[in-house]
C-alpha cells in the first residue's frame, strides 16, 4: 500500500489520543508512569525500567499482532508499523508524565512526536529555534509558537513518512518465516531503545 503524509498524520494523532486516554486491556500513559514511579532508584533510572520493558513489548509479535487489529481500524497503516507507533508513543509521553510535563499541552506533544525522529530530532528542532540540551524547561515549551508547533508536527511527520518507507523494505524479510520474525522483533526492539532513550534525556535526564 501507498503510505502518505496525511495517513502518517492521522496515525500519530490516534495514536496519541489512545495513549493518553487509553483503550480497553490496555494501560495509558498515566497508568504506566505511576507505576513505574513506584520503582527504586532515581526519576533517570525509573525512565530506564519503563524503555526496557517496552522495548520487549515492541519486539513481541503476539503484541504486537493483539493490538493491531484494535488500532488499525480508523487508520490506513500496516498493523504492525500502526502497533510499534502505539506502544513507542505510549512509552515517550508516559515518560514526559514523570518528567512532570502536561501531555495534553500541543507543545509537549509536539517533543513527543520529535522523539519517535530518533537520532534526527534535535535537527527537526534546531531548524525552528528550539535548543535540546538539558531537560527543557516547561516555561520554554510555552514559549514556543504554534506556528512553530505545527512545522515541527509537520517536518516530525515528513520523516515518519520516510522512516515507514525504510521499514517496509526491511519487512519483505518477514516473507521468510522464521527469518522474518527474528528480522521484525530485532529492527523493533532497537528502534524503541533509541527512541526511549532519546525520550530519557529529553524530559527526565540523569543530572536533572
Amino acid at each position: 500500500m501507498k503510505i502518505d503524509y496525511d495517513i502518517v498524520r492521522k496515525s500519530l494523532d490516534y495514536a496519541y489520543d489512545k495513549a493518553i486516554n487509553g483503550v480497553v486491556g490496555l494501560d495509558s500513559s498515566y497508568e504506566l508512569a505511576h507505576d513505574y514511579m513506584k520503582g527504586e532508584g532515581n526519576l533517570y533510572n525509573k525512565s530506564n525500567s519503563l524503555i526496557k520493558w517496552q522495548c520487549g513489548k515492541a519486539a513481541t509479535s503476539g503484541f504486537i499482532t493483539g493490538i493491531g487489529g484494535l488500532l488499525t481500524i480508523p487508520v490506513s497503516l500496516p498493523a504492525n508499523i500502526t502497533s510499534v507507533l502505539f506502544v513507542q508513543v505510549r512509552m515517550i509521553a508516559a515518560i514526559a508524565i514523570m518528567g512532570g510535563y502536561d501531555v495534553k499541552d500541543d507543545r509537549v506533544k509536539s517533543l513527543v512526536y520529535s522523539c519517535l525522529v530518533a537520532s534526527s530530532y534535535k535537527d527537526v528542532l534546531k531548524n525552528f529555534g528550539v535548543e535540546l540540551g538539558k531537560k527543557v524547561a516547561v516555561k520554554a515549551i510555552q514559549q514556543i509558537p504554534f506556528s512553530v508547533i505545527t512545522k515541527i508536527n509537520q517536518a516530525v511527520g515528513f520523516r515518519l513518512l520516510t522512516k515507514f518507507g525504510e521499514k517496509g523494505l526491511i519487512n519483505l524479510g518477514k516473507a521468510i518465516p522464521f527469518l522474518g520474525g527474528i528480522i521484525g522483533g530485532t529492527v523493533d526492539f532497537i528502534s524503541t531503545k533509541k527512541i526511549g532513550n532519546i525520550a530519557r534525556d529529553v524530559f527526565t535526564p540523569k543530572n536533572n
